[in-house]
């Protein structure tokens, strides 16, 4: 019989610490950096995001997260045989986050390893896990995404730092005989690697090159609203899966106006569209399995229903997963 995966739980950790837009434009205005509250909701709709406090590493958020998605699906984390984890802010350079979070949660028999592709990071690391549980090679998964970027960020820079927030989401995913995740398409440009970039590196000892986030949002926005329609349109037709039949779409969380155009390209209904962006900010890899996280614990998304999940990021990477859940 032939093995496929599913999605039997999800969870989630926010930091502790919640930063207003109003709180944020007054700690800036201290740096002499001049925004608004007003303004940061009208260009992105982001109200307030989570800013981690030193003790809240991202192995730290990624195993909270793990733990409650482990929970959700009544798992038991002896059987685990995979983690991903997908990220850009890996607490060190080696060894990977994941290996951390395999360490915290006793996870001994489960190999584990860190997926980068930015923002795109969680539906690149979801497809790689369905992939392996398809094979054969594992029967339970991890997939988490998991980031602190706001320890990326150049303060002085209104562009970038009032974007970004930290979190971390996870999904359990297991072997079934009944597909969940239905299929994948991932696509990547490494051409447009200089729109949204970070790119300083360790060398000698020193920091060499900038280590903060740039972005070109203009250029961003662009490639988003195209890229995701475009990835959407090509997935649903590869598996003759009618658009109409979507029951929701959880894309990254990067700007309520990505969000609200995507929705048009594709003839959705605003409420079709999982939208924590207000309260999240960009949380870069862990956006799709927060914004999940919370639409199933809210009841809104439920067993049975029809989920695109949706990426895009620096690289330049997107890919889009469709699942039942």
């Amino acid at each position: 019989m032939p093995s496929y995966s599913s999605i039997l739980g999800t969870g989630s950790y926010l930091p502790r610490r919640v930063v207003s837009n109003q709180a944020l434009t007054d700690e800036l205005a201290a740096r002499g950096v001049e925004t608004s509250a007003e303004w940061i909701k009208t260009r992105t709709g982001i109200e307030q995001r989570h800013i981690a406090a030193a003790d809240e590493s991202n192995v730290f958020m990624a195993t909270e997260a793990a733990k409650r998605a482990l929970a959700s699906a009544g798992a038991d984390v002896a059987n685990v045989d995979l983690i991903v984890l997908a990220t850009s802010t890996a607490d060190q350079i080696f060894p990977s986050a994941a290996c951390g979070v395999q360490a915290a949660l006793g996870a001994r028999r489960a190999m584990a390893f860190d997926l980068q592709a930015v923002c795109s990071g969680f539906v690149y690391a979801l497809t790689v896990a369905n992939a392996m549980i398809r094979s054969g090679q594992v029967a339970n998964a991890l997939v988490i995404g998991s980031e602190v970027f706001t320890r990326l960020m150049d303060w002085s820079d209104r562009t970038t730092c009032v974007l970004f927030g930290d979190g971390a989401g996870a999904v359990y995913l297991q072997a079934t005989p009944e597909p969940g995740i239905l299929g994948c398409d991932l696509h990547a440009n490494g051409e447009l690697g200089c729109i949204l970039n970070a790119d300083g590196r360790v060398e000698g000892g020193q920091v060499v090159g900038d280590p903060f986030l740039r972005m070109d949002g203009q250029a961003v926005f662009k490639q988003a609203v195209s890229v995701l329609g475009n990835s959407a349109t090509t997935l649903c037709e590869s598996l003759n899966f009618p658009l109409q039949s979507l029951d929701f779409i959880v894309p990254h969380q990067a700007n309520v106006r990505i969000l609200q155009s995507v929705a048009k390209k594709l003839s959705l209904r605003p409420e079709q569209v999982v939208v924590t962006v207000d309260q999240h900010g960009n949380t870069s890899a862990a956006s799709v399995p927060l914004a999940l996280d919370v639409a199933v614990r809210s009841g809104r998304i439920q067993k049975g229903h029809h989920v695109l999940l949706q990426g895009v990021g620096g690289g330049f990477t997107w890919g889009s997963v469709l699942v039942r859940m």
